[in-house]
């Protein structure tokens, strides 16, 4: 009995020791020795514009068909009429919105719980004291063109915002928005700002969150972004659309 106890102990060092030299081609790796790690900064230029940028990754390509991060974001411009060529223009910062950005939908409840259009949904009608009623919105036509045009042109800021050119005070850039553009009240955008939705300079506000390096930019003291700095040929791309923390203001938060 005592030598089928050690015998089996013997196998299973046998085994143990078998695993231990041929274990990583076991699992497609392949044993190394003295490896040299070499620190590596990810090159954040991704060489095309930010067309390009939000083309490739709106509708999907026949590399990557599965890939529509921006799907949401590019019917909007098309909605708005947006030619974009402005997304060709030099010397920009372009806030993407991921999907996430303008609809979480909830698959089992069967409606929109998060993002732009739970945020800014649409006024069907006012109550006995005056305040509106409101569902969330489904689609971009159920917005008024000129809003959404107005929310995208509010999204490129002139000049180059990125994570160098940022502090943890905030720093205020001017965008394609015009001043004095205020919301319809077709959505409770309208009735935020003072009753003015967007800010009355067409300006934005942006600063880093702390002083680490990977610091989250933050949008009118609200929304942080989801990533960030990607160099385009003509300027810089940063995206929003955390869950939790979707939804760009159109004007700067006082809270």
């Amino acid at each position: 009995m005592k030598r089928n106890f050690n015998i089996k102990w013997i196998q299973v060092g046998v085994m143990l020791l078998t695993l231990l030299t041929t274990g990583c081609s076991l699992f497609d790796m392949e044993l190394q020795e003295n490896y040299d790690y070499k620190h590596k900064t990810l090159d954040p230029n991704i060489g095309i514009s930010a067309k390009k940028f939000l083309e490739n990754r709106s509708y999907g390509t026949p590399e990557n068909p599965t890939d529509t991060a921006f799907k949401w974001m590019r019917m909007g411009l098309e909605y708005a009429g947006i030619d974009l060529n402005e997304l060709e223009k030099a010397d920009r910062t372009f806030i993407f919105l991921h999907n996430d950005a303008i609809k979480i939908w909830d698959a089992k409840a069967k409606k929109v719980t998060g993002g732009l259009f739970f945020d800014f949904p649409i006024v069907t009608g006012i109550d006995g004291t005056g305040k509106p009623l409101t569902k969330p919105a489904a689609k971009w036509e159920d917005y008024s063109k000129e809003d959404v045009r107005n929310y995208f042109l509010y999204l490129i800021l002139q000049g180059k915002y990125n994570f160098a050119d940022l502090s943890i005070s905030n720093v205020k850039a001017k965008t394609l928005l015009p001043a004095n553009t205020v919301a319809s009240k077709g959505s409770l955008l309208g009735y935020m700002n003072e009753g003015k939705g967007f800010d009355q300079e067409g300006a934005m506000y942006l600063k880093l969150v702390n002083n680490s390096d990977l610091a989250p930019i933050q949008i009118n003291n609200k929304t942080t972004n989801r990533s960030g700095g990607y160099g385009v040929t003509n300027g810089v791309v940063h995206v929003y659309g955390v869950k939790g923390n979707t939804t760009v203001y159109p004007f700067i938060s006082l809270q």
